[in-house]
Order: C-alpha cells, then structure tokens, then sequence
C-alpha cells in the first residue's frame, strides 16, 4: 500500500492509505459476513481509509439510515481497531423521516443538527472523536446562515470531538466562502473535498436530483483550478468507476455521458489498459491517484474479489506517454 498525509494541522493530520474503501452499502445490501471479508482484507492489504455517512443507506430498506455507521462500529469493536484506521463520516443528508428513494426532506447543516448528528455518529461507530466529518451534500432548500454551519463544525474541532473537516458535493463558491468565513475567524475549516470524479467528463449542464442549476457533485474545471491553487486541499473522489459502467454493459453511463468525448476516451482507455495488461477500472484508478492533482479514489467493493481489483491498481504505474495519451483524449 502507498499512502499519502490529509490535513494541515499537526495536531488533526492523518496519513491515510491513498485508496479508500467506501462502506455505504455495508450493513444493507451488503450483509455483515461480508462486509466484514471486504474490510479485514483492505486492511490486512494496508488500507487504513474507510468512508461512510449518517444516512448510509437509508433507501435500500426504507430507514433514516446509520446502518453502515453501526456496521462499522460492530466490526471495529470486534476487530479491536482504533485510531490506526481512519474512518470518515457525513452528517446533512440524513433524512427527517423514513424513505425507500431519495428524500429532499433532510436534516440540513444547522447548528443543533452539526452537534446532535455528530454524537450520534460517534456512538454508532464507538468513537470519542470522529476522523474526518463531512458536511454532506449542500441543498439550497436549506437555507441556513454559512456562518452558523461553519462556527458548528469548528467548534467540535475546537473540542476534541473530530479531527479534520471536509464538504462533499458542495458548489466551489459555496465551499470557498465557507474557507473564507473560517480562515477570517481564525477557526478550522474544510481541508478534504468529496466529489465525483472519474476519467469519463460527465457534462456539467445536465441537472441532477440534488439540483436544478446542473451536475452538483461532478469535478468540473473550475473545482480542479481550485485544488492546483491550493495544494493543501485533498480531493476524494466516489463512484470513480462509475458503478461498473467501464467494463458492464447492464450498467448504462446515462445522459451526462451523453456527448463525442466519452468513445474518444474509452478508446484511449483501452488502449493503455491493453498496453499495461491491467484492467480497465485499474487503469482508471491509476489515473486518478497519478494525476497533477492527486487524488484518492473512494471505491466500493460488495466482494473481496472485487476489492482485489481495485487494489491491484496501486502499484500501477502510468508512464509518461500512457498518461499523455489518456489526457488528451477529448
């Protein structure tokens, strides 16, 4: 495994393995035997990077969610893991009543729900203080003051309740005037990003259900400007294969993907896939964590066989010109 320092502060920084293994599935769609094979093998392969959310997953059996939180905890507990794995959580997109799709009725990123999600996340997963806490995907229907949200969660940092803060799926205005808002106050503030990011360019116009005004979750160019401005940042990227769309034909791209670079790009794809002797997805993976903006690829996995997969493309070195041609595929 390779691994790679999050977080500026001495006293929060935490170096983590440079892939990370998603579990929102775990506890839910992924039942707990094996769920637990996945996480001992990332682990026994030195992975030390675990992601999962509040509302993890609620839509599969129609809860609020904190299935996959609580499957973490049990599995900590009886694996007799501390602080030397990194677990990474969410709170905001945790639904107010039970729902079976996705909900727009949520808990928001207020104040009282920051302090009170928090704990209960602390104590599904059996920690005294969370790793890494995400402000979840940003809704405008929420309509909280950006300086309440950002004092909340640079007040448990303050007191020892979590380590590092990030945003996930957040617009680049909203995210950098929240780091505005902090940096002035002298209080912490985000230092991980979690998007969506792949080697495929979804078109960033095409609405989602999180948003009206286009692709809210997506990388798009001016996030990856950002990032190369300030290195300090980490960017954490889900869905990097794309659920499978790389290399299942059951598993369709969708309307974002719906534009004259997508076959120019799985054709350059390939052809460094058939030149390395790896696979598709690890060619993808590779991609990501070499680029000139490094970034660890968040990547799910519901069988060993599948994590095996993934973490066959750590030691997957692109040459020069592998990654020149995969680059300016348009």
């Amino acid at each position: 495994m390779k691994y790679r320092v999050i977080g500026s502060d001495p006293g929060t920084r935490r170096r983590v393995s440079v892939l990370s293994l998603g579990t929102m599935l775990f506890g839910t769609a992924v039942d707990e035997a094996t769920s637990y094979a996945v996480l001992d093998r990332f682990v026994e392969a030195g992975g030390n990077f675990l992601d999962t959310a509040n509302n993890y997953a609620y839509w599969v059996n129609g809860t609020q969610g904190g299935e996959s939180e609580a499957l973490l905890g049990r599995w900590r507990r009886s694996r007799g893991v501390t602080d030397e794995v990194v677990v990474a959580t969410k709170l905001g997109g945790r639904p107010n009543a039970p729902a079976t799709s996705l909900s727009h009725d949520l808990e928001g990123l207020s104040a009282r729900v920051i302090r009170e999600s928090s704990e209960r996340s602390r104590e599904r997963l059996g920690m005294e203080r969370l790793d890494l806490l995400y402000a979840h995907a940003y809704l405008e229907s929420w309509r909280v003051p950006l300086e309440e949200t950002v004092e909340a969660f640079a007040a448990l940092v303050t007191e020892g309740a979590v380590g590092l803060l990030g945003a996930s799926n957040h617009w680049s205005w909203r995210l950098e005037r929240a780091r505005g808002l902090a940096a002035s106050a002298g209080l912490p503030g985000y230092e991980v990003l979690q998007y969506q990011h792949s080697y495929l360019r979804p078109r960033l116009d095409v609405p989602t259900p999180r948003s009206v005004d286009g692709n809210l979750g997506a990388v798009g160019g001016d996030l990856l400007s950002y990032l190369r401005a300030e290195p300090a940042l980490t960017l954490v990227a889900y869905s990097p294969l794309l659920g499978g769309a790389y290399v299942r034909d059951d598993k369709p791209l969708g309307d974002a993907y719906d534009h004259p670079g997508t076959p120019r790009r799985m054709a350059a794809l390939r052809e460094v896939a058939r030149e390395t002797g790896a696979s598709v997805n690890q060619v993808v993976l590779a991609w990501l964590m070499g680029g000139d903006v490094p970034v660890i690829p968040l990547v799910g996995a519901s069988s060993v066989e599948q994590l095996e997969e993934s973490l066959g493309a750590v030691d997957l070195e692109l040459t020069a010109g592998q990654r020149a041609v995969l680059d300016a595929a348009r």
